[in-house]
């Protein structure tokens, strides 16, 4: 006879899990904006920048962003953890593409 499954030991594991990737992604975000130097910007300009981007459509403005995050990374002149780059642009384009844009909202 087959042992039963424990589903709310199973349900807590994937909570668990799931909690320590958000935390870990959300410090990597964090990670990228000071690395970037987005770190000095007001808590409204970095909102407003990235609700900016967020709504963009043009995916011209949005290709020259990653290809600018992309120069970004492998200029070497960051301070990022080397993990956080690898698992930010795994993940997906959007991370850095922030960076780029807060200094270039002006120009929308």
């Amino acid at each position: 006879m087959r042992k039963p499954r424990d589903f709310d030991a199973e349900l807590k594991a994937l909570e668990d899990k799931a909690r320590d990737l958000k935390t870990r992604k959300v410090q990597q975000l964090g990670e990228l904006v000071i690395a970037a130097g987005a770190d000095q910007l007001s808590s409204d300009e970095l909102a407003g920048a990235l609700v900016a981007i967020a709504e963009t459509k043009d995916a011209a403005k949005r290709e020259a962003w990653a290809k600018r995050g992309v120069t970004f990374f492998e200029s070497g002149s960051r301070g990022a953890v080397p993990a956080c780059q690898r698992n930010l642009r795994s993940a997906s384009a959007q991370p850095s593409s922030p960076p780029s844009s807060a200094s270039g909202t002006g120009s929308q």
